[in-house]
């Protein structure tokens, strides 16, 4: 049973309950998990008013450069004094992020877990947790890259190959789809399935998008090979090179080819542009994104290898798929 600390009341809304959240925003963050993770906030404010009270924050008062090279100036530079107007602290890290946590950050996290207040990590903002022993003998997820990093620092706690994990007071998310996953799941814990089913309806393209039906959910398969698998469904944007996946996974890929052909009659690397393939005719069918955005979503790297793919395995053109949105 997930556990979330009380909310505040808003002075300006009396009986409404608002929850603050914070975001750290780390040099190189992902902004696209950052903005998942906000988008879902920002939509159930939509809805009903001051639900969330949401806020950047910075390790001083400088800039930080996101992922894409677009430059942010948080709101206010982290420090003590906030941590009493916080239900919610999350760590926003990235593929460059580096892994080195200042004496300062790691004393406030300490403090905002004494305080009770939720914390979490988006892509490798779990390693800042782990480092500051926050982690041990929860369940969490951390981008594979970095899976190894926080194993090491982590050793008792639970770092799993999913998308994203709640586990009482830690949400941690691994990518874009997890932080919206991550943060709708987390919602759920605080209030009713209208208000769920709500931001939902409005976020019906970040539904399709970003909360994948998983093919494995139905295959009926060894552990070993559906923590391959997993790993595989958790990371389609940026597809894993093979001895990525298979240093990830904790197997060589000897031992990945053969699971693959054994239990399912096909070789890894198949499988894995099967799945990428699956999710670019969900997104062309049930979504109105164009078809760039399409192949950029599931890891192709041209309009040609796209369309020669999608042809060799549907029959037809992806310009020739159905659009089923309403």
């Amino acid at each position: 049973m997930i556990q979330h600390r009380s909310t505040r009341r808003d002075p300006a809304s009396p009986g409404t309950p608002t929850t603050h959240v914070g975001f750290v925003l780390l040099e190189h963050f992902s902004l696209p998990a950052f903005t998942q993770a906000l988008d879902t906030l920002v939509t159930a404010n939509l809805l009903r008013p001051q639900l969330f009270n949401t806020q950047t924050l910075g390790l001083d008062g400088g800039q930080v450069t996101s992922d894409l090279g677009l430059v942010i100036r948080p709101d206010t530079a982290l420090n003590p004094a906030l941590l009493g107007t916080l239900d919610v602290l999350v760590v926003c890290g990235g593929f460059r992020t580096e892994l080195k946590a200042s004496e300062a950050l790691t004393a406030l996290l300490k403090g905002a877990a004494q305080r009770g207040i939720v914390l979490g990590g988006l892509w490798n903002g779990a390693w800042f947790l782990g480092h500051a022993g926050l982690l041990d003998g929860y369940r969490c997820v951390i981008h594979p890259e970095h899976r190894p990093a926080l194993a090491e620092i982590a050793r008792i706690s639970h770092v799993t190959s999913e998308a994203y994990a709640l586990d009482r007071d830690r949400i941690t998310a691994s990518s874009p789809a997890g932080a919206f996953s991550m943060m709708l799941e987390w919602i759920k814990g605080l209030h009713d399935k209208a208000l769920i089913e709500g931001v939902e309806d409005i976020l019906a393209f970040g539904e399709s998008r970003y909360r994948r039906i998983t093919p494995s959910n139905t295959l009926s398969v060894s552990p070993p090979l559906r923590e391959v698998i997993k790993l595989m469904e958790a990371n389609l944007e940026e597809p894993l090179e093979f001895d990525q996946l298979a240093e990830y996974a904790g197997r060589s890929r000897r031992q990945i080819e053969r699971l693959f052909k054994e239990q399912l009659g096909t070789t890894a690397q198949r499988h894995y542009l099967e799945l990428r393939i699956i999710e670019a005719r969900r997104l062309l069918q049930y979504t109105e994104l164009e078809m760039i955005d399409v192949l950029v979503a599931c890891g192709f790297v041209s309009p040609s290898h796209f369309s020669k793919c999608y042809s060799a395995y549907f029959g037809y053109r992806p310009s020739k798929e159905t659009r089923l949105v309403k």
